[in-house]
């Protein structure tokens, strides 16, 4: 029958146990990753199983890494995220935690845009590092996610956006990632993207200052448009931006968007699904 093992196609015998496929083909690998979840050597091997082997402690090729990163996936999705080009418009606290998010998924290709430095108050919440004070954020993120995932090719703008260059910078993605922090900003973007390319998905965050409030946290789905977050708590004075609540919804975007270039995951009944609802335009 035939198996997957790190991607290439394999036949084995009916009856044969993941470990026996390791030791023959991946002599020394002590995990072993049967479609994206972690077995006991002994289990046994159905037709069409994607395993994949690997060895703790040694560092894989590039183009090995490109399949152990994608170990955990659920079978099938990495072909497809390789294929795909998501733009992000902005990359602080929303913007690089959602590019680190889809990087380490597996994302083919990532448009960045950001005209910021990286600067102290920055590391409370985004994902920047003290030795990248000073640097443009795209630049600094752009080598923070090659650290993680080198295969992700990167595009950067490294200037502000305005209507024009909204259009022109983003018009070979196939998501854009609203993730500004100005409400002035959010409407621009959303103007100049809905005019420049009225079909395109687009996913954007609002409300996320404060802490706590898990709950009240949703997408909301209408029509292209998907908005993740509370949608009220805005950061004023007195309320701040920290990590846990903007990586929340960072995340939640991120997550919005592999099921826009995956489609729904068929493995969560209706019961699993909660703070969401959709709209109609």
């Amino acid at each position: 029958m035939k198996c997957k093992l790190n991607e290439r196609n394999v036949e084995v015998e009916r009856g044969t146990r993941a470990g026996t496929v390791a030791n023959i083909h991946c002599p020394g690998a002590d995990l072993i990753i049967l479609n994206g979840c972690p077995v006991p050597p002994e289990t046994l091997l159905s037709e069409g199983d994607a395993l994949v082997c690997i060895r703790r402690g040694v560092a894989p090729t590039p183009e090995e890494l490109d399949i152990l990163l994608a170990a955990r996936h659920t079978p099938g999705v990495h072909e497809k995220l390789k294929k795909a080009v998501v733009g992000i418009a902005g990359c602080g606290g929303l913007g690089s935690n959602v590019a680190l998010a889809l990087a380490r998924v597996g994302i083919g290709r990532l448009v960045l845009a950001d005209f910021d430095l990286v600067e102290p108050s920055n590391l409370n919440r985004q994902q920047y590092y003290i030795d990248q004070l000073g640097m443009p954020k795209v630049e600094a993120l752009k080598s923070t996610i090659a650290r993680i995932n080198p295969v992700v090719r990167i595009d950067v703008w490294g200037e502000k956006l305005v209507p024009a260059t909204v259009a022109s910078v983003f018009a070979g993605v196939d998501v854009l990632v609203e993730a500004f922090d100005r409400a002035d900003q959010k409407a621009m973007l959303v103007e100049a993207a809905m005019k420049a390319f009225p079909d395109k998905p687009l996913v954007l965050g609002s409300g996320m200052a404060g802490w706590g409030g898990n709950d009240r946290l949703h997408t909301r789905i209408s029509g292209n448009m998907t908005v993740c977050g509370d949608e009220t708590s805005e950061a004023i004075p007195g309320r701040g931006l920290m990590a846990p609540r903007v990586g929340i919804v960072a995340h939640m975007q991120a997550n919005r968007v592999m099921e826009i270039l995956l489609g729904p995951d068929e493995g969560l009944g209706p019961e699993l699904v909660t703070g969401r609802f959709d709209e109609t335009c």
